[in-house]
């Protein structure tokens, strides 16, 4: 009788990478690979032999799951969007005062870029290319994350707004606001070390720019309690852990 081939490595066991072994993990690995290439040399530069290697599969695997580099770079954007969208809609979600929750989204926000250090590299790669030269995902990204992570944002602050919590502030720009408030610090990361003297991406530098961070939004925001004074600089409102 005919046996069937095993898709497990003989010595490890494991599933071996492929369409017929484990391609999620397949599709997994090669993202992952392709994430930092396309982030450290933009997508001119990067080399889908070096993504496969680093992927630890071969080149026609790579173009099995994504048929070009151009196709491979959009499901990357898709990934890191997609997991940020999740991420913030994830804490929009919980039952929260209002406070807290715009607290808990921005926080949410500057520890998705903190953990992901390609992340504000590849965007801003992406932002300038569209800009330049347009761009074949700009409108798919815009329309499937940023506009429901916009329209989220837009109806917690209008309700923080009219329930008289926050102040009146124009909400739009507040929001572009807070978001290049989280994602400036990581990409300037090299002028911040220079100008500083110290590693920004280290994690006492991180913590403080992010209380830094929480506690202007919270100024800029909250509407003081009546019969309270203004903020006590030693107990920053925008610290929430």
């Amino acid at each position: 009788m005919p046996t069937s081939k095993s898709n497990k490595h003989p010595r490890t066991g494991k599933s071996k990478p492929g369409p017929r072994g484990n391609p999620e993990a397949t599709r997994g690995a090669i993202l992952a690979a392709a994430l930092n290439e396309f982030a450290t040399e933009g997508l001119a530069g990067a080399r889908t032999d070096h993504i496969a290697r680093a992927a630890g599969v071969n080149k026609a695997l790579l173009y099995y799951y994504y048929q070009d580099k151009e196709t491979l770079y959009g499901a990357v954007l898709d990934g890191v969007f997609g997991k940020l969208a999740a991420t913030i809609q994830e804490v929009l979600d919980r039952d929260l005062p209002s406070r807290e929750k715009v607290l808990a989204g921005a926080g949410a926000h500057f520890d998705f870029v903190a953990r992901s250090p390609a992340y504000p590299r590849l965007v801003q790669r992406e932002m300038m290319r569209a800009g330049r030269a347009g761009s074949p995902h700009i409108r798919r990204l815009v329309e499937n994350f940023m506009k429901p992570m916009q329209r989220r944002w837009m109806a917690l602050l209008e309700a923080g707004m009219r329930s008289g919590e926050f102040r009146q502030v124009d909400a739009p720009n507040f929001i572009l606001s807070m978001v290049a408030m989280n994602v400036f610090y990581f990409s300037s990361a090299p002028v911040v070390a220079e100008i500083s003297g110290m590693d920004p991406l280290a994690p006492l530098m991180v913590a403080q720019r992010r209380r830094a961070v929480l506690d202007l939004l919270a100024a800029g925001l909250f509407r003081e309690p009546q019969g309270e004074s203004g903020p006590d600089p030693k107990h920053p409102r925008g610290k929430t852990r």
